[in-house]
């Protein structure tokens, strides 16, 4: 089923393009040892960065990565954790999405870092950075950050929404788009109106769209909350966004 559903994914996507090559990339940041993936275009209109899960990146990121090379967009999927960070129980993810809450300021530098090495592969610098779960609440991080800029467009899928105390938005930032479930009993429809709210009141351009019935993490292919209506739609949506964004 998975395979079947993947296919029907790209298909809705219009593909225009297929991956030149796809592979692990080791890099470093202050010493420490990442490891994420890189998947090029054969004709890339643009440049789409990937804030992975809560438990790492995986071989999720990998097919998705897979997925935007064949529409025609350079993929890169950076690392928040790390390869001496394990991530094999709950606890083990709670602990390292938890020390990332804790620390904004790492967490800045790991994107940075990502971002760097990202754009050394790519030959367009055009970017939209996309995150599921916790990399979407790493993705709202960066667009609230003094590296907002470097992208066109942030988008987020059943991601975490809070604004940390301390930050605000400020409304110069580039367009987001916030994908939630409907049934998501983590990321509550309170913290998407709180959200909204905020944007609105800074005057960001923002899309919010939600799912019915959709529980948190609809997108995870294979996942017991896996639901495809919603995945296809959410990924239709990323797809017009991707468009008007990274025009090419």
């Amino acid at each position: 089923m998975r395979t079947s559903v993947t296919s029907m994914i790209v298909a809705t996507a219009t593909l225009v393009s297929t991956s030149a090559f796809a592979e692990d990339i080791s890099y470093t940041v202050n010493d420490e040892a990442f490891t994420g993936y890189w998947a090029e275009a054969e004709s890339p209109k643009g440049l789409v960065l990937i804030m992975h899960d809560w438990d790492g990146m995986t071989d999720y990121e990998r097919e998705r990565a897979d997925m935007l090379a064949e529409m025609g967009y350079n993929a890169f999927a950076l690392d928040m954790f790390g390869d001496k960070t394990p991530t094999e129980t709950v606890d083990h993810r709670r602990a390292a999405t938890g020390a990332l809450y804790e620390d904004r300021e790492r967490m800045r530098s790991l994107i940075k870092a990502g971002v760097d090495e990202a754009l050394s592969r790519s030959d367009v610098a055009q970017m939209v950075v996309m995150g599921y779960c916790f990399g979407g609440a790493v993705a709202l991080e960066m667009a609230r950050s003094d590296m907002a800029g470097t992208a066109s467009g942030y988008a987020t899928f059943h991601g975490g929404l809070t604004t940390p105390e301390g930050q605000t938005w400020q409304g110069d930032e580039p367009p987001v788009l916030v994908m939630h479930g409907g049934a998501d009993s983590s990321i509550k429809m309170e913290d998407v109106a709180t959200l909204a709210g905020e944007l609105e009141g800074a005057g960001t351009t923002y899309t919010i769209e939600v799912f019915s019935g959709a529980p948190h993490a609809f997108t995870v292919f294979g996942s017991d909350n896996y639901q495809e209506r919603a995945d296809v739609a959410s990924w239709e949506s990323f797809n017009r966004f991707l468009s008007a964004q990274l025009p090419g």
